[in-house]
């Protein structure tokens, strides 16, 4: 999952990726619309007599509008799931916006309450949707999810969905939101070249730091990372700290709890990656980098591994020379005892489709949300954009690239196993600290016990912080 494939830069790409998953600090973008009633004074609903071709009662003559962010995945998928609506819907007029710039468009009508039907509210000019949501905005979807797929009417939308992406779309218990495109975070490598030097990917750390051995005495380093950006390596930190703690781990670090930060699990996982720099494993000069730059050095073969998200494939398709033939692997278990699988992965859905509650067409707009998330659509949009579609089996039969097809093989093998934090997305203060630490932990210029220190300092004067509103999972 690319979150921006229309934004060049990493911090533009991880803060879309931030606002889809979670209610962030809120810029309040739709200033007077926040007045009163939200669901409460909705306009009278275009609706339909429901019945089981027909679940969620769409009146079959009724306009609807669809408006998408047309980044680098286009619009031509969102247009095929309006052919399949229109078939459905033959008496139907569909308009379709295909934009840049859907906060400047959308939030003149947010305040008139005018909005459209549908919306994929994504790229960097995006609708703030903690403020949407503080609004009451956005419809409730969950009539959707409990509906019957389009594919098979005996299994739910819910259940056609990948670990993660309906709690992604989750506000206060409701589900408000539902992302299309599904990113995964591990490792990446050439898989020609470990196959033509003998090198098998670790399952463990101590297999990592034994082939890290070899991999330098190749004179190869054996890791990069976006230095400028720590929070690329901050990735498979914190997935090995989550295998180690299990979920149990991972909530409490969300949650804000009294010495999170100091549990076994990461305390586990920051020694770990002191341990693979204080050995000289991560190449020189890493800390300067930007992310092009770590990732130019990582494709010229400088560097054997490179943490990042699966939108990597993509982002280097025009520098990875013929024949790269990049994969994507897990993170390595901590110990033997860790409390997930050494195949568990993080991974997150994002590319955040919505129905406005004043919407004209709401039933319409759910309905469309019905379509676009069967695996007929969800196929066509992987065919096209080289992504992982958040809907389970949408890739199966294709022919994919090395990374997309690794990507999808990491997530099946994962199955319930697929985790994600969340304070990333819901206390910016703390992601910054925690980016920090994490740069100077690797840098040799902190301790383990420094790191955990520092975090959990940060952590806590956000918990005491009573300006800033909290979140439970």
């Amino acid at each position: 999952m690319n979150p921006s494939p229309s934004v060049s830069t990493y911090p533009s790409r991880r803060a879309v990726l931030q606002t889809v998953l979670g209610a962030a600090v809120a810029t309040p973008l739709l200033g007077a619309c926040v007045t009163s009633g939200g669901n409460d004074d909705k306009p009278a609903a275009n609706t339909g007599a429901k019945s089981a071709d027909n679940p969620l009662g769409v009146k079959d003559d009724a306009p609807l509008e669809v408006v998408v962010f047309k980044g680098g995945y286009g619009d031509d998928y969102a247009k095929h799931a309006e052919e399949l609506y229109k078939s459905r819907y033959p008496k139907a007029p569909i308009e379709h916006k295909g934009i840049q710039k859907v906060g400047e468009a959308l939030q003149p009508r947010f305040v008139a309450n005018t909005p459209p039907d549908v919306v994929d509210n994504t790229g960097a000019g995006r609708l703030d949707l903690a403020t949407l949501v503080g609004a009451r905005q956005l419809t409730d979807l969950a009539e959707l999810l409990d509906a019957p797929s389009f594919d098979d009417p005996n299994t739910k939308v819910r259940d056609t969905l990948l670990p993660g992406v309906v709690d992604d779309g989750t506000f206060d218990k409701s589900v408000l939101v539902l992302n299309f495109t599904y990113t995964v975070w591990g490792l990446w490598y050439s898989k020609p070249l470990f196959a033509s030097k003998g090198w098998t990917y670790p399952k463990t750390w101590d297999e990592m730091l034994t082939l890290c051995a070899t991999i330098k005495a190749a004179g190869v380093a054996p890791w990069t990372y976006q230095g400028k950006y720590p929070e690329y390596i901050n990735d498979p930190l914190l997935s090995m700290a989550a295998k180690t703690g299990g979920v149990d781990l991972v909530k409490a670090v969300d949650n804000l709890e009294p010495n999170a930060w100091k549990a076994d699990g990461l305390k586990a996982a920051a020694e770990a990656f002191a341990e693979l720099a204080g050995k000289g494993y991560i190449m020189s000069g890493s800390e300067a980098l930007s992310h092009t730059e770590a990732q130019a050095a990582w494709c010229q073969g400088k560097a054997a591994f490179i943490p990042s998200g699966s939108w990597l494939e993509s982002e280097q398709k025009d520098v990875a020379p013929k024949g790269f033939d990049m994969v994507m692997g897990a993170v390595p278990s901590r110990t033997a005892s860790d409390k997930m699988g050494a195949a568990a992965v993080q991974a997150a859905s994002s590319e955040s489709f919505l129905v406005p509650a004043k919407a004209k067409n709401p039933a319409g707009g759910m309905e469309y949300l019905r379509i676009l998330f069967s695996k007929q659509s969800a196929k066509a949009f992987a065919q096209s954009a080289g992504t992982l579609p958040s809907v389970a089996g949408a890739t199966d039969g294709l022919t994919l690239s090395s990374g997309l097809g690794s990507t999808r093989d990491a997530v099946t093998a994962a199955g319930k196993e697929a985790f994600t934090y969340r304070f990333r997305t819901w206390y910016a203060p703390l992601a910054k600290a925690v980016d920090d630490a994490t740069g100077e932990l690797v840098n040799k210029r902190a301790t383990p016990a420094e790191w955990a220190e520092r975090i959990q300092k940060a952590a806590d004067a956000l918990a005491k912080d009573s300006s800033v509103k909290k979140y439970t999972r």
